[in-house]
């Protein structure tokens, strides 16, 4: 993907930037490219970089007595980063890696928030995808409490119809709050008379 058809992305997926931000947000960042199974951050650790995915996938997780809970799924278009640790500067309570190999352009937290103050185009774009982040986690915690496994199961591929064949099985079901058996009947339920 060229820099001008990532900054075409950010513009539709987003907000347009101003010449003078695009270029500098170019500058300052740089296309990265990681291998299935990569782990970019670890928990304790602390997050300064942001990925927008260009193509591929990622996940944040925690682990909770041994056990591996996904938190959240980033695919094209999107980001990833720990952001507990990115934007409050604390040990990062995530695993973030990549369940794909991906391609990506990273930045630093200071660049966002040198290109926050220097341009609001900027700012307002951060803050479209701080908000879409929350949003999304929302929509998630509501999800999993109101909503029964084949529910859960069904809006999730509404969102993402090919997820099923890029994120295993049972960082899926972790996700949606359920075991991989539960996760099972409700991918058949559909089948059922």
């Amino acid at each position: 993907m060229s820099s001008e058809e990532i900054l075409n992305e950010i513009g539709k997926t987003y907000t347009p930037l101003s010449i003078e931000c695009q270029q500098e947000f170019l500058a300052k960042s740089k296309i990265s490219t990681f291998k299935r199974g990569d782990i970019i951050i670890r928990e304790g650790q602390f997050s300064k970089k942001a990925y927008l995915i260009l193509e591929g996938c990622s996940r944040a997780y925690y682990l909770k007595d041994g056990k591996d809970i996904s938190d959240w799924f980033a695919f094209e278009k999107q980001f990833m980063a720990s952001i507990v640790s990115f934007f409050s500067n604390e040990p990062s309570p995530h695993y973030v890696e990549f369940v794909e190999n991906s391609i990506v352009l990273e930045f630093t937290k200071d660049i966002v928030d040198i290109l926050s103050e220097k341009h609001h185009d900027f700012e307002r774009f951060i803050s479209k995808v701080v908000t879409e982040t929350m949003l999304g986690l929302c929509e998630r915690l509501y999800t999993i409490q109101f909503n029964k496994a084949e529910e859960r199961y069904n809006h999730l591929t509404s969102i993402h119809p090919d997820i099923i064949n890029r994120i295993p099985l049972t960082h899926i079901a972790s996700y949606l709050g359920m075991t991989l058996e539960t996760l099972s009947r409700a991918r058949h339920s559909k089948n059922r008379i």
